[in-house]
C-alpha cells in the first residue's frame, strides 16, 4: 500500500514536473515565435520604407527630368519663342475686332483680356446699338486699354446688321484684323500661335472655329445645279475635314473687309442683313473666291464666357445650308476648298 502510494505520488510529481517542462517550452516557444514576429514587422517595415523612399526618388527623378526638358532650350540658348511676331512695326501686330450687342460686362472681361496680349496693336469694338455707348463704359475700356498702352475705339454704326461686322475701317495701321464675338476669350499665347501661322499665309483665313460643306446627293445635281448641307463642329471633329473658319474668332487680312463691303453681290448683303445670319459663311465664300484655297484651323483653347448663340437653336443646321446654297447660286459655283491640315505648338508636343 505503502508503496502503490509512492508509486503514485511519483507518478503525480513526475506528471507536475512534466506539465511545468511542457509549459515553460511553450513559453519558450511563444517567446520565440513573437521574438520572430517583430523581427518579421520590423523587415516588412523595412522593406515598405525602401519601397516608399525607392517610389519617391523616381518621382522626384521624373519631375526632374521634366522640368529639364521643359527648360532645355533656354539652357541650351535655343529661342521657342515665335520670331516673326516680334517686331514692334504695325505691319507685325494685329487689331482686334469685337462685335458686340448689349453684353457689357462681356465686353469689358475681353477688351481687358485682348488688350492684355503683347502683339495687339489697337481694339475696335463693333457697335450697333441704337444708343451710343455711355460715357461710364467708353471710360472703363479706355482706363483697361493704357494700362496695357492700347487703344480702344468704337465703330457706331446707325443701322443694327451683321454685315458691320466687316466694314472698312479708317485708320487701321496693321494689316492683320483679328475678328471675334464678345463671349469669346482666347489666350495670348495661342494668340501668338495664330498670329504667327497667319504671317506664313496673309490671305488665308486663319483661326478656332473650323465648319465643313458637304456635298448633297439630290435630284438637283442630275439636272447640273449643286447642293450642299453645313457641317457643324462634329462633322469636322469625326472626319478631320474642314473648308470654313468662322469669323467669331479668325485672322484675316483688312483688305477683305473693303472687298466684303464694296464687292460681294448686293443680294448676299441683303441677305445677311434680313436673316441676321451666314455673314461668316458670306466672308469664307469670299475669300476662298479670291485665294481658290483653303483656310487653316489652329489648335488652340477657345473659351467661352457668355451664354449659348444661335447657334443652340432649333434650324440653325438647317438654316445655315440654305444660306450656302442661296450662296453657291450667287456666285455660280462652289468656291469653298476643303483641307485637313491643322496647325499646332509643335512645343507642346513630345511624339509627333
Amino acid at each position: 500500500m505503502h508503496q502503490e502510494g509512492a508509486v503514485r505520488n511519483g507518478m503525480g510529481s513526475n506528471a507536475a514536473n512534466v506539465s511545468f517542462a511542457s509549459l515553460a517550452s511553450f513559453k519558450d516557444k511563444a517567446g520565440m515565435k513573437g521574438q520572430r514576429s517583430t523581427l518579421q514587422r520590423w523587415r516588412f517595415a523595412c522593406g515598405n520604407m525602401s519601397y516608399r523612399v525607392k517610389l519617391l526618388t523616381g518621382c522626384v527623378v521624373v519631375l526632374l527630368a521634366l522640368y529639364c526638358t521643359s527648360r532645355a532650350a533656354s539652357i541650351i540658348g535655343w529661342d521657342d519663342q515665335y520670331p516673326e511676331v516680334r517686331s514692334g512695326s504695325p505691319r507685325h501686330r494685329y487689331t482686334v475686332l469685337i462685335n458686340t450687342w448689349k453684353r457689357y460686362e462681356l465686353l469689358k472681361k475681353t477688351v481687358a483680356h485682348y488688350s492684355s496680349c503683347s502683339n495687339v496693336d489697337a481694339v475696335n469694338v463693333i457697335w450697333s446699338e441704337p444708343q451710343p455707348p455711355t460715357k461710364e463704359l467708353h471710360s472703363k475700356l479706355t482706363e483697361v486699354t493704357e494700362r496695357n498702352q492700347v487703344e480702344v475705339r468704337f465703330n457706331i454704326n446707325k443701322v443694327d446688321e451683321l454685315n458691320n461686322r466687316f466694314k472698312p475701317i479708317a485708320g487701321i495701321r496693321t494689316d492683320a484684323v483679328f475678328s471675334v464675338d464678345d463671349d469669346l476669350v482666347i489666350p495670348c499665347p495661342t494668340m501668338d500661335l495664330a498670329f504667327s501661322v497667319w504671317l506664313s499665309a496673309p490671305r488665308s483665313m486663319v483661326g478656332f472655329v473650323p465648319r465643313m460643306h458637304w456635298p448633297k446627293q439630290s435630284d438637283a445635281q442630275k439636272h447640273g445645279r449643286e447642293e450642299y448641307t453645313y457641317g457643324g463642329w462634329w462633322s469636322v471633329w469625326w472626319t478631320g475635314t474642314y473648308s470654313m473658319i468662322l469669323t467669331k474668332a479668325s485672322f484675316l487680312h483688312k483688305d477683305y473687309l473693303d472687298l466684303y463691303t464694296n464687292t460681294m453681290p448686293s443680294s448676299i448683303l441683303n441677305f445677311v442683313k434680313h436673316e441676321r445670319n451666314c455673314e461668316d459663311i458670306a466672308m469664307s465664300f469670299l475669300v476662298a473666291n479670291v485665294t481658290n484655297a483653303s483656310p487653316l484651323w489652329v489648335k488652340g483653347e477657345v473659351h467661352e464666357i457668355g451664354s449659348t448663340g444661335i447657334s443652340s437653336l432649333s434650324g440653325h443646321t438647317q438654316h445655315r445650308t440654305d444660306c450656302m446654297n442661296y450662296f453657291v447660286e450667287i456666285f455660280g459655283h462652289m468656291p469653298l476648298v476643303s483641307t485637313r491640315v491643322k496647325a499646332t505648338d509643335a512645343s507642346e508636343i513630345w511624339f509627333w
